[in-house]
């Protein structure tokens, strides 16, 4: 890797009020402040069917499948923003690494995820911020070789959490994020030597 690391920011989340995307976006601001090549990723734009053998037996990979493989093998670390879901991972996350870590011939599945860092964040309007759905999250990653940081940011209130301009109105959270984004960058820097 050279120059500024190239970080893919996403957020398991395509509706239109998700505070997940508000998070995202943020995370995406930031994190070019700090001095990464940022990709704000809208999941929205590559839709998927649901992973099935089936399917893959008789067509292949869907050619959004193809695209986002090419995306994510073209970043060195991810932020992934999460929603949780009955304390788990949003179905639309989880089918889009399912769809992703799927080999081809030439590549396990594992080329988009191994040895990258990634950031976890969630954001909900309960008191807990969807925290329960990181540790599923940092799971599959993990199994997927991820270098997942301990490190995470869970944002509480989300409904109330941002003003009119899609900005965070806590500076204490801003900064955790701008902290996780650091260490973020930090280690992408280490694994690139």
């Amino acid at each position: 890797m050279s120059g500024m690391p190239r970080i893919l920011i996403f957020a398991g989340s395509t509706r239109r009020e998700s505070v997940n995307r508000r998070l995202a976006r943020v995370a995406a601001a930031q994190a070019t402040a700090a001095g990464a090549q940022a990709t704000l990723l809208e999941l929205a734009d590559y839709p998927l069917p649901l992973y099935n053998g089936d399917l893959e037996a008789d067509s292949g990979l869907p050619a959004n499948a193809l695209k986002l493989k090419e995306i994510f093998i073209a970043h060195e670390a991810f932020v992934v923003v999460s929603p949780e879901y009955n304390s788990s991972i949003p179905p639309l996350l989880k089918n889009t690494i399912d769809w992703v870590s799927r080999p081809l011939p030439e590549q396990t599945g594992y080329v988009p995820f191994s040895g990258k860092p990634a950031a976890l964040i969630s954001a909900s309007p309960g008191f807990l911020g969807g925290m329960r759905g990181l540790r599923h999250l940092r799971e599959v990653l993990s199994e997927l070789r991820m270098i997942v940081l301990p490190q995470q940011v869970s944002l509480p209130a989300a409904d109330k959490a941002f003003d009119s301009e899609g900005q965070l109105t806590d500076p204490a959270t801003s900064r955790r994020l701008d902290d996780l984004l650091g260490e973020l960058l930090a280690m992408s820097g280490r694994l690139a030597l």
